[in-house]
């Protein structure tokens, strides 16, 4: 069966839309965490991706189109461009899969609070609605798929596109998520669960400490990231440049509890992908985490992976970028798979930021420094680990 390769990246993530130039801020460790919405009872805080929607619609264009939807064409038009494939495929060839959580906030809080709700609410709040703009942007007649499995919707609609392009179904995919939830209800929504973390206002950008001893939740982040997914035999007959190569996934359920993490569960997705990869767990390098910084979640995962790499554990380093970049939801999955993909690529990896102690219940090789190097760094996995019991695991290769 062919390999799957990603020969196309984008984002609109809150360290910006140049690729590049994310990753580069994600290694300075850099934070985009900011305080937002001061009308708030509690404080608050997020990371926001600044973006300039005119450089993708027209005036008229926006009518009815969320912020969700926006972010999601113009990752989808940045990775497309990155792989030079829009005029190399049939219509009917190309599929989109897509994540997203919670689909349009915006539009969904200004029906709520307003006097009138707009005639164009429905379709501009939809969970489908991104998937369906990057359809008719790029003109993609196959398969136009939405996943909407809390935090590990992205990561399942990319592993879902990689089976779709191995065994034929389609043979270009755009895979990847987005989600834009930074508004008041949804902020206090997540407050009032207790998983958001607590800050002084002079430390507002360090909060997000994951596997730290003093950690305490995360902070909401907002964007998009899609990857283009071809078989490496089409990417080779048109010259295409290879990011990676996408080698394995697993995707499992606990099937315990709606809210609580199962390390069984997490431990057959991880086993799962590195199956479906011919890898042994030794062979991988880095682990992008699902590392929320919540108390409960960062101890289960690092027991998940210590049950599947056994003595091997100290050979893998690990960080959790959610702590630069916020908890991006649906698109968390994605993102994350594009900073992976980028650590393979520039054999570098991003820092655990914010991290002065370690949880002695969180003992992983944590990459404790920015501008880590990992010259032979060969293979890679990402964590999205979602509410609901839903685990989703992706193992790149080096190409």
């Amino acid at each position: 069966m062919s390999r799957v390769a990603v020969t196309g990246l984008g984002a609109i993530a809150p360290h910006g839309d140049d690729h590049e130039a994310l990753f580069a801020a994600l290694m300075r460790g850099e934070s985009a965490l900011r305080p937002v919405f001061p009308e708030l009872p509690k404080p608050a805080i997020a990371a926001l991706a600044a973006f300039d929607e005119t450089r993708w619609f027209t005036k008229l264009q926006l009518a009815g189109v969320d912020r969700v939807s926006q972010i999601a064409v113009a990752a989808a038009d940045l990775a497309m461009r990155d792989a030079a494939a829009s005029s190399t495929c049939e219509p009917e060839r190309i599929g989109v899969y897509s994540g997203c959580g919670m689909g349009g906030g915006a539009a969904l809080e200004a029906a709520y609070r307003g006097a009138r709700v707009p005639p164009l609410t429905i379709p501009a709040f939809m969970p489908n609605a991104p998937a369906s703009h990057v359809a008719m942007r790029n003109q993609a007649r196959g398969p136009v798929l939405t996943y909407s499995v809390a935090c590990a919707s992205s990561a399942v609609a990319i592993a879902e596109a990689a089976k779709a392009i191995a065994s034929g179904e389609v043979d270009l995919a755009i895979a990847g998520g987005s989600e834009a939830l930074i508004v008041p209800g949804v902020v206090v929504a997540w407050q009032a669960m207790q998983t958001l973390a607590s800050f002084t206002p002079e430390r507002a950008a360090q909060a997000i400490k994951p596997f730290a001893s003093d950690r305490s939740g995360f902070a909401l982040g907002e964007g998009a990231a899609f990857l283009i997914l071809e078989s490496e035999e089409r990417a080779q007959r048109r010259g295409a440049k290879v990011h990676a190569f996408l080698s394995g996934w697993g995707t499992t359920c606990d099937a315990t509890h709606l809210t609580k993490p199962d390390l069984k569960g997490q431990a057959r997705a991880l086993q799962a992908a590195l199956s479906r990869a011919g890898l042994a767990a030794s062979d991988i390098g880095y682990c992008n985490a699902h590392g929320t910084a919540t108390r409960i979640g960062d101890a289960v995962e690092r027991n998940a992976l210590a049950e599947v790499w056994g003595d091997d554990l100290e050979t893998l380093r690990v960080s959790s970028t959610k702590a630069l970049h916020g908890h991006l939801l649906g698109a968390a999955g994605a993102l994350e798979s594009l900073i992976t993909v980028l650590a393979l690529e520039r054999g570098r990896l991003p820092p655990n930021a914010h991290c002065a102690s370690v949880d002695p219940d969180c003992r992983l090789d944590l990459v404790l420094d920015n501008g880590t190097t990992a010259s032979h760094l060969k293979h890679a996995i990402t964590n999205s680990f979602a509410f609901g019991g839903t685990n989703c695991v992706l193992l790149f290769s080096r190409a």
